[in-house]
């Protein structure tokens, strides 16, 4: 199956539209684990296993791990998830954005040595930076376009000159993923739900590639706001929840708290449904 076959067939098998993503900090784990960087593994293993009927996806954040020099606990993870939960596609969050040799290098990380699903990537060096991850038959990449972060509009919100119609940048982004770079479908575009007025500017110019949009949760985003503005039936959206499902408790019921959060999440997503 292809990433957006797994994406699509596990978003109906758990009525999801709900990404986990799996930022560890051990200064928050529960008091048996605190501040002990050897339980990385053993911590989002039992949030796996706690929300692995609830997500349409999880969403390893690379340099959590990379950090703490937990690789190998992030392989074990991604075994893990493979045979734990082998319906839901796994997107590392890796934002990678070089060219050249050097992005086949990080293209065979993240698909040979993790064996991730997609991966997140920076297109701001051109397609040049994309087209490595594209030989990957199968395998998908959201590109970023409208971050949440307030300095997204720094680049983002600027116009082209010299471009058709003199769009913004994170507008031009969008079209180029709906249409040229999008080799095989295999191309989503990352927007932020703090933003939903721009989450249907992106949807409107890029109908059917899947939306990853983290920012619901912690960072403040309007659930509501958010799936209305980028869900389509022929375009999935994937809306991540990292912090609030990870921390929902600091006791020893991390993990059945961690279960309750994304169940109300998931179960507010799919209300919100036009």
């Amino acid at each position: 199956m292809t990433f957006l076959d797994m994406l699509r067939a596990a978003a109906t098998q758990n009525n999801s539209m709900l990404c986990v993503g799996l930022d560890p900090e051990p200064s928050r784990f529960p008091a048996a684990m605190q501040g002990d960087p050897r339980k990385i593994y053993d911590f989002c293993a039992a949030i796996v296993d706690a929300t692995a009927d609830l997500v349409c996806a999880f969403k390893p954040q690379i340099a959590y791990f990379a950090a703490h020099g937990a690789e190998d606990q992030l392989e074990r993870l991604m075994q893990h998830m493979r045979s734990h939960a082998p319906q839901v596609p796994i997107i590392l969050d890796a934002k990678r954005g070089d060219i050249g040799s050097t992005a086949e290098q990080y293209a065979k990380e993240a698909f040979e040595r993790y064996g991730a699903d997609a991966v997140t990537l920076s297109p701001f060096m051109g397609f040049d930076s994309v087209e490595p991850y594209l030989r990957y038959q199968g395998k998908g990449a959201f590109l970023l376009c409208r971050t949440s972060n307030p300095g997204g509009d720094d680049f983002q919100n600027q116009r082209l000159a010299g471009v058709a119609g003199e769009p913004l940048l994170y507008e031009h982004i969008a079209r180029l993923a709906q249409g040229p770079w999008n080799r095989n479908g295999q191309l989503g575009l990352v927007v932020g739900a703090t933003y939903p007025a721009e989450i249907e500017r992106v949807r409107a110019l890029a109908p059917t590639v899947p939306l990853l949009i983290p920012g619901v949760g912690a960072q403040g985003g309007d659930a509501l706001a958010t799936v209305r503005a980028g869900w389509r039936q022929d375009g999935p959206i994937v809306v991540n929840s990292s912090r609030a499902i990870l921390y929902a408790s600091n006791g020893a019921d991390f993990a059945a708290a961690a279960r309750r959060e994304a169940q109300r999440t998931r179960d507010l997503l799919h209300a919100a449904r036009p």
